[in-house]
């Protein structure tokens, strides 16, 4: 379905992160998922790269769309699969595992 570079930072124990990559399970969407357990030096750089201090944090195509919350609004909204639909550009940048 997709053509779009997609990576999830999560936490093994975190309920919204399971939800995330549900919605994108059912919707048939190829993700990299990464765990941020014992990671300081991950949740460091996923504060300065999407202002937030939780997971799930989701890329698309190495541009942050947020957690669970706006990766569900966007299905909602019918953004998502036009965010989807898109590769990555030349110049995505490429995101820590």
């Amino acid at each position: 379905m997709t053509g779009a570079d997609v990576v999830i930072y999560t936490s093994r124990t975190c309920g919204y992160c399971h939800a995330a990559k549900r919605l994108l399970e059912r919707k048939g969407v190829a993700f990299r998922e990464v765990a941020t357990e014992g990671r300081a030096d991950l949740r460091r750089w996923l504060v300065e790269a999407s202002g937030q201090t939780t997971v799930p944090q989701v890329f698309i195509n190495g541009a942050s769309i947020g957690g669970y919350s706006e990766l569900a609004d966007m299905d909602d909204e019918g953004q998502l699969e036009d965010r989807l639909s898109t590769g990555p550009a030349v110049d995505t940048p490429s995101l820590p595992t």
